[in-house]
């Protein structure tokens, strides 16, 4: 732990001077700006940057001294941000995002994963109107074939004149450094590969910590890109926040990345980190959730000594956001534009549907609406393909669900109506902007392909009723589903991976039974799998696919290719049985049963519960619905 100065005097005696600095923070906002959702066409209560607006005005006005901070994954994530295009902002427009950050008065942000979904050109053009500066120390330009400079700036200065107790003006010079998760150039490879190589974040901290004090920084302050984790620092780490709490010279973090809220009981087992105080190895921090859903506050004493300024207290709180407070309205008159034009742009006519399309059994079940993304990306590349050596090779399609609950709530889930069929309604089934990718594999890679994504269930003891079915720190879209094969998954088998993609126990198989029609899959059988960009290049606990492998499928959203299919359809209908692309199923475990956690929108469904064999519980404290499934 970081030695901390509490004496309000100095050596010399004489009286020490005191200010206190207020950091106000976002992160993962993902241009939720106005309180709307707009997959469901309806306004929203509990986030939205317009509603945090006013959170942010009374937190500033309440401290002379407060500085205003985004922690990264701003610019992607609705479709008032992801239907902008290049040709978009190279006429002239600036992203809405930008626009309501510029009014916010942002002092600095830095960069996530996200930001590069859309590529450097995209980035660079929508960063352009920023009144406010952006860092990301740990992202090296290629010049050439080697690692260069940083591609953003690596740290900023901000030179701030802040009031002290007795109502005296001191000019600190505060030094702010942002990461990203090293993953970003594996994540976006198709944009960033050949253009940008990424560095271990502590390691980077430690290069630029204390070049920033030989640059007059009388405090550092990093914007972190990175989550907090119970798992052992190791090189190149995804979420390392808590490691970056060791770095000498480091006096405050702000957290974020997986959406979590920082400081909260949910750490209390997380050695290290400090739920109570908001600290990381002793280190101030604070991590505000995603979505604008909560502002995160710290507050830092800094006294004057000798040797300089020092934090000699500090308070960290995640507030949430007022459901009862309107929305702040020169904010949504600004972004007013903006959100109509979305509205509109997703209220485009694709077609209809016979069938729900919804979310709620995604990890229980085989699902329609999953069914109708693979059955779109299958059409592609079988077409694609139609002229080249690969025709004739089967081809399959892996899909993850998105909207599976987790830490955005009972209400986080797909629920589309029988009924038309709109462009929010496709956008809703596929949220993320990812590509399209058709690649060759072999039978034993199918097989670990889906071990891998089986490590979202937990482990059930067989005989037991009553068990937890889904790790609660697991991410639904780790849980591909391949369609085209029949399988069953045995869990009460220990997975055979870990969430990070390593081999935990070699000799376990969850997967049996893997059939392609009605025949077992051979180890060498070859097959073409088409999935996506973050997936094929190792997105989550998944291998990264060979280079050699990939087929040229061109450089089309899968949200778009679902919605050309959509509109190529009569209609969207369960597909009858000489068209059903497979399932996969729980192998049968008697006298046992789990506990699975959905939203209590699953209600409105009551025959696909009985044809589960599920038992409704009932609602938890959360809010989620609770069902009984028997795996016998």
């Amino acid at each position: 732990m970081r030695e901390e100065i509490h004496s309000s005097t100095d050596r010399a005696g004489a009286a020490a001077v005191t200010l206190r600095l207020r950091l106000l923070q976002t992160t993962d906002v993902h241009s939720n700006l106005l309180a709307h959702d707009y997959y469901t066409n309806r306004d929203v209560a509990d986030y939205g940057l317009t509603r945090a607006a006013a959170l942010i005005r009374r937190l500033r006005a309440e401290m002379p001294n407060a500085l205003l901070f985004d922690s990264g994954d701003f610019l992607q994530g609705t479709p008032l941000s992801d239907l902008i295009t290049l040709g978009d902002l190279s006429a002239g427009e600036v992203h809405p995002t930008i626009l309501a950050m510029n009014a916010l008065g942002y002092d600095a942000a830095s960069l996530g994963n996200h930001e590069f979904n859309f590529g450097l050109d995209w980035l660079k053009a929508a960063l352009a109107p920023a009144e406010f500066p952006v860092t990301c120390a740990n992202l090296l330009a290629i010049d050439g074939t080697a690692a260069s400079e940083p591609m953003f700036a690596p740290y900023l200065l901000l030179d701030r004149q802040l009031m002290d107790t007795q109502g005296r003006r001191h000019t600190l010079r505060i030094g702010v450094i942002g990461f990203i998760p090293p993953q970003v150039t594996t994540w976006d490879r198709h944009h960033l590969n050949g253009r940008a190589v990424s560095r271990d974040i502590p390691e980077t901290a430690r290069l630029y910590a204390p070049r920033m004090r030989a640059a007059g920084a009388d405090l550092v302050i990093a914007l972190t890109h990175s989550g907090i984790t119970a798992s052992p620092a190791e090189p190149l780490m995804e979420n390392a926040a808590l490691t970056l709490g060791t770095v000498s010279g480091i006096d405050a973090i702000l957290a974020g990345h997986t959406h979590e809220v920082f400081p909260s009981p949910e750490f209390n087992a997380v050695r290290g980190a400090c739920p109570v105080e908001g600290r990381l190895n002793g280190t101030p921090a604070v991590m505000a959730g995603a979505r604008a859903s909560h502002i995160g506050v710290l507050d830092l004493d800094l006294t004057r000594k000798r040797q300089g300024w020092r934090v000699t207290s500090a308070k960290a709180e995640a507030i949430p956001v007022d459901p009862g407070s309107p929305p702040d309205r020169d904010l949504t008159d600004l972004l007013q534009s903006a959100h109509t034009r979305t509205i509109r742009r997703t209220s485009r006519p694709l077609g209809k549907t016979d069938v729900p399309l919804h979310s709620y059994l995604d990890l229980a079940a085989p699902s329609a609406a999953m069914m109708l993304i693979d059955r779109a990306k299958v059409a592609v590349v079988e077409e694609l393909l139609k002229a080249t050596d690969e025709a004739g090779i089967p081809v399959l399609a892996a899909s993850a669900p998105f909207k599976t609950g987790g830490r955005g709530g009972p209400a986080y889930y797909t629920d589309i109506p029988p009924g038309d069929l709109c462009l929010r309604h496709a956008a809703d089934l596929y949220s993320f902007p990812n590509l399209l990718c058709a690649v060759r594999v072999a039978g034993r890679e199918l097989r670990d392909w889906l071990e891998r994504a089986a490590v979202i269930f937990n482990r059930i003891k067989p005989g037991l009723p009553g068990q937890c079915l889904i790790g609660k720190s697991l991410p639904g879209h780790h849980f591909d589903v391949i369609a085209g094969l029949d399988y069953e998954i045995d869990v009460s088998q220990p997975a055979r991976f870990d969430r990070t993609g390593k081999r935990a126990h070699p000799d376990a198989r969850r997967i049996r039974n893997l059939r392609f029609r009605g025949e077992s899959v051979g180890d060498d059988q070859v097959f073409i799998l088409a999935t996506n960009s973050y997936r094929a290049q190792g997105g989550g606990p998944f291998a990264a696919v060979p280079a050699d492998r990939f087929l040229p499928v061109g450089n089309r959203l899968i949200r778009d290719v679902l919605a050309d299919h959509i509109s190529r359809l009569e209609k969207v209908s369960e597909p009858g049985s000489t068209e059903r692309q497979g399932g996969w199923a729980f192998a049968r475990l008697p006298d046992t049963s789990v506990i699975y956690e959905t939203g209590p929108g699953l209600r409105q469904y009551p025959d696909e519960v009985k044809a589960i064999g599920a038992r409704d519980l009932g609602r938890s404290d959360t809010g989620f619905l609770r069902i009984e499934l028997p795996l016998g």
